[in-house]
Parts: structure tokens; sequence; C-alpha cells
């Protein structure tokens, strides 16, 4: 296998280009509290609050849904009794 179809190019240019994006994530990574002494940490704790976010996501929905269906479904009740009363056969 050649070394530049594995590498993606010019050895030399690949380790070049790696080490400036691996500085350039490096800066960020710092501006943003994480360093290697709590790197995995860090992961762990920003997976637990997506996970904890799209269960609160989901608990306000719900929440709204039902706020909401204390009014939707007894006026479809209404309506659906209404048109049985009437005879009216529309949805049918």
């Amino acid at each position: 296998m050649d070394t530049r179809t594995f590498m993606g190019g010019n050895p030399l240019a690949v380790i070049v280009r790696l080490a400036l994006i691996s500085l350039v994530v490096g800066i960020v990574l710092s501006a943003l509290g994480i360093d290697l002494s709590n790197f995995f940490y860090e992961i762990n704790r920003l997976l637990r609050d997506l996970w904890d976010m799209g269960f609160r996501a989901f608990d306000w929905v719900l929440q709204y849904m039902a706020l909401g269906a204390l009014v939707v479904v007894p006026i479809w009740l209404v309506t659906r009794f209404a048109r049985g009363v009437r005879g009216d056969k529309a949805d049918e």
C-alpha cells in the first residue's frame, strides 16, 4: 500500500495539517475549561446533561399536551355527541 494513498496526500503535509488542527482544537477545548486531567469527566458530564435535557424536553411537551387536552378533548367530545344527535354523517 502506498503511503500517499493511506495518508491522503504527502505524509509530511498531512502531519503538519494534523498538528495545526490539533493545536486549534486544543485551544478551543482549553477555552472551554477542558484539560487533559478532566477530559473524560467533562465528556461524561456532557453526555449526562444531554440525556437529562432530552427527558426534560419530553416532560415539557407532555405537560403542555395534558394542559391543552383539558380544553381540546371536551370540545371534541361535545362536537362528536352533537353530530351523533343530529345524525350528521360528514366524517364517514
